[in-house]
């Protein structure tokens, strides 16, 4: 047999660099996952955070109590039953009639918030009322305060933002004390409600809508009519309903307040109106005409649909009803025609179909 020719030390050789081959790439790939790793956690950072992961931002609960007084009890009926609208969602109502009556045994005791179509999801106001088995009997005052103004459940999940927690984030402290004084006294109901079901990713991106409060918020500033109406319209939720969103439901940049918010269900497809003080909004409004649409339900001849709740604002005082028309005369106007008369058309300004969209 010849002689092999390989050197005896070559195959050590070999190997050798067979190492430091696997270990450079060992280290290429080690660096790579980490720039992977990197650019991840900033892109999750910089886009929609760490709270659909880790849950949503919550103060720690405490023990504190709102003490009854009438005071307390007479603010909170007046800003829950005809200024914030709590019982809108949280009752059933025939939705038929122009004033949408709350039906019987059902006062504070939720909804199927469902009827309104287009929600991502099953939507559940539920029972307020001091029921301990299937209302909030037995949930704390601060747990109603953090959910009211903060967006947290008593459970401690995120609410879905129909509940309009982002403008009670704003409500002074003797006015949320009211709110829940109020709350305790209604009648108890036995009623359960379903947990809300919301879609994927919806149900974790609402996670990022919480904002806990860590200070007191003091009484606002009503020095004026328009700082009185601000105020108002802000806890009523007003800019919700009147600003039109985007498919992600997020309100339209410079569009507050123009209406087109589309509102589909038991009360027939109508768009809200824009309450702007431009030509195509209220700007023909006076104190009288605005009055008697909170009140009665009718800009002249023509009727409100249930949905808007003039309903609810109609046991608004004098003093608060002017102060909220005042306020209203100080937006931006906004040129938006909508006029739900008129047959539903394309709208390029909101990206809606509504009555009047075509004149946009």
């Amino acid at each position: 047999m010849a002689e092999s020719r390989w050197p005896p030390w070559a195959d050590a050789r070999i190997r050798l660099q067979k190492v430091f081959r696997m270990k450079r790439l060992g280290k290429t790939l080690g660096s790579a996952f980490a720039v992977l790793v990197l650019v991840l956690v900033l892109g999750i950072t910089f886009t929609v955070g760490w709270h659909p992961f880790i849950g949503p931002r919550a103060r720690p609960l405490t023990a504190r109590k709102f003490q009854s007084t009438p005071q307390r009890l007479a603010r909170g009926k007046y800003i829950a039953e005809h200024t914030s609208d709590c019982l809108g969602c949280h009752s059933e109502h025939d939705w038929t009639a122009h004033d949408a009556p709350v039906l019987p045994n059902t006062l504070g005791a939720g909804q199927d918030m469902s009827l309104l179509k287009g929600l991502p999801g099953k939507v559940y106001a539920p029972n307020i009322t001091p029921d301990a088995e299937t209302g909030a009997g037995n949930w704390s005052d601060d747990q109603l305060a953090r959910a009211i103004r903060e967006g947290v459940g008593h459970d401690g999940r995120a609410l879905f933002p129909l509940m309009p927690y982002p403008d009670f984030h704003s409500m002074s402290d003797e006015d949320l004390a009211s709110v829940i004084v109020y709350l305790r006294s209604l009648p108890p109901v036995h009623k359960p409600r379903p947990p809300t079901e919301l879609i994927f990713p919806v149900k974790y991106l609402i996670r990022n809508a919480p904002e806990p409060l860590d200070a007191p918020v003091p009484e606002p500033d009503v020095s004026t009519p328009e700082k009185r109406g601000k105020y108002l319209v802000t806890i009523a939720g007003c800019t919700d309903c009147h600003t039109p969103q985007d498919a992600h439901g997020q309100p339209l940049v410079g569009m507050d307040f123009a209406g087109g918010f589309i509102f589909d269900g038991p009360w027939g497809r109508v768009a809200s109106a824009n309450i702007t003080p431009d030509a195509s909004g209220i700007s023909y409004y006076d104190e009288t005409t605005f009055t008697q649409a909170i009140r009665m339900g009718f800009v002249g001849a023509r009727k409100l649909n249930q949905i808007m709740p003039w309903h609810v604002y109609r046991g608004m005082t004098d003093e608060d009803t002017v102060a909220m028309f005042a306020y209203l005369k100080t937006l931006k106007p906004v040129r938006h025609h909508v006029d739900n008369t008129e047959p539903p058309t394309f709208c390029k300004v909101c990206r809606q179909t509504h009555g009047g969209g075509n004149q946009n």
